[in-house]
């Protein structure tokens, strides 16, 4: 992927890893869509950085899909690349007397079926251009389950899966499919504390390490922070068990990393 010249939209990308990369895309001058449910957080990255557009989207809900595709194809008909950031990270109790499923089906609905969909509504208009990419952001938990993020964890996994068949299937059009694997990153995704964690990999950081490897390997499959490489290949390395709390996943990756 060229990091120059593109017209891309990020879903998710109001904070976190999606409005990081938002930024660092509009520095390069590109032109940025930010996409999500929250339109005070898209404002405020729009007024921040001048140029970046915003778009209303829930992933969740297939109509608004499509509504947002139409819309998107009619406004912005250069657009070649979509990143598929958006998502969500719950803890489960699975050993509870009772298990409520909503967790579980809010996060497939938005951490897998939305960026099927999504992809599936933009392909045409995508397959229209000289070159484009579908970048889908990942985690290192889909290689190394977080016991009390099932959920999270699978749909992570069934993303990577679902990259690498979009990937043949698509592989002599011009639509080229880029897996971003983080690890853990000072974001909000599990709530306030993440941000400030000093076990977390900080936010400007990662995104830099992502656009150095986006420039440097524009044909690879998966960007592979170093922080995330113990993760990712974990089977590799023989390393097998399920990391059963958040902090002592933070001190069982201080180990693997170290590897």
């Amino acid at each position: 992927m060229q990091t120059t010249g593109n017209t891309i939209l990020i879903t998710g990308g109001g904070s976190g890893i999606g409005r990081g990369l938002a930024e660092a895309f509009h520095r390069r001058g590109n032109q940025v869509i930010i996409a999500g449910r929250r339109q005070a957080a898209l404002e405020a990255v729009a007024q921040a950085h001048p140029g970046i557009r915003t778009a209303t989207l829930d992933v969740r809900d297939p109509q608004d899909i499509a509504r947002f595709a139409a819309r998107i194809g009619a406004d912005f008909p250069a657009l070649n690349a979509v990143i598929n950031n958006a998502g969500i990270m719950r803890i489960e109790d699975w050993h509870a007397a009772e298990v409520d499923p909503d967790t579980a089906e809010a996060t497939i609905e938005t951490n897998l079926l939305g960026p099927i969909r999504l992809t599936a509504a933009l392909l045409p208009q995508l397959r229209k251009q000289p070159r484009a990419t579908v970048l889908n952001v990942t985690s290192g938990l889909a290689f190394l389950t977080m016991a009390n993020t099932p959920t999270y964890s699978a749909t992570k996994a069934a993303l990577h899966a679902f990259s690498d068949a979009l990937r043949y299937q698509l592989q002599a059009t011009g639509v080229d499919v880029i897996e971003i694997v983080p690890p853990y990153v000072q974001t909000e995704l599990m709530g306030k504390g993440q941000a400030t964690d000093p076990n977390a990999l900080p936010l400007a950081d990662f995104i830099t390490e992502v656009m150095h490897l986006l420039d440097t390997q524009p044909n690879a499959r998966e960007v592979l922070v170093q922080r995330v490489l113990p993760l990712r290949f974990a089977a590799e390395q023989g390393y097998e068990g399920y990391v059963k709390q958040f902090t002592a996943y933070n001190d069982q990756f201080g180990q693997l990393h170290a590897l």
